[in-house]
């Protein structure tokens, strides 16, 4: 979703889930917009699990969420230069993916553990990576004698750099910005999808 000049939503799980119970995890995960797109149409892709193009390599799997990898184009198209691959690497698998230069990168744990950068730090489940400089070749890594492989989330993008100022679900660039945002909010004038 392109929240642009603004939607309201909400992410609920199905009736039935709802009805029935079991398990489900998600990631929300947010991605700026430059200040000239800020108030943009807003735009909604619905992009269903089956539609994702996948990634296959000796041990490894990745889903191409949005962005390129191995040549790879994901599904989701977005505004802002990024990629978001669902990694899976089996134990003794090793993966190098190309990041463009300027770009910054960061990994999280899913679940299983691996090792992460030339200097091989450890993560696993609920951790996240940070790489400082993510120029060249990001490297992930699962030990050949590990008891699963690691699933993790490997985001990246060019950055910005432009002033940040958030409120709840409100990102501008100023404090001006945010309050005229919340005022808009509440009088109505928030942007609609069109059909």
């Amino acid at each position: 979703m392109t929240a642009g000049a603004g939607v309201v939503h909400s992410e609920m799980p199905s009736r039935r889930f709802q009805q029935e119970g079991g398990t489900i995890h998600g990631f929300q995960i947010w991605v700026n917009l430059p200040r000239s797109d800020k108030m943009i149409p807003p735009r909604y892709q619905e992009v269903p699990a089956a539609s994702i193009p996948r990634v296959e390599r000796e041990g490894v799997v990745g889903r191409v969420v949005a962005g390129e990898a191995y040549g790879v184009q994901g599904a989701v198209e977005t505004r802002t230069p990024i990629a978001y691959v669902h990694l899976t690497v089996e134990p003794g698998a090793p993966i190098r993916w190309p990041v463009p230069a300027g770009w910054n990168a960061m990994a999280y744990g899913i679940s299983g553990a691996g090792r992460f950068g030339p200097d091989g730090t450890e993560a696993g489940e609920g951790q996240l990576v940070v790489f400082d400089d993510a120029a060249g070749d990001l490297v992930v890594a699962v030990p050949d004698d590990a008891a699963r492989p690691l699933d993790a989330l490997v985001l990246a993008g060019q950055p910005i750099r432009e002033p940040l100022f958030r409120y709840g679900p409100f990102v501008m660039n100023t404090k001006a910005e945010i309050v005229e945002a919340i005022e808009d909010y509440q009088a109505g004038r928030l942007g609609r999808i069109e059909r």
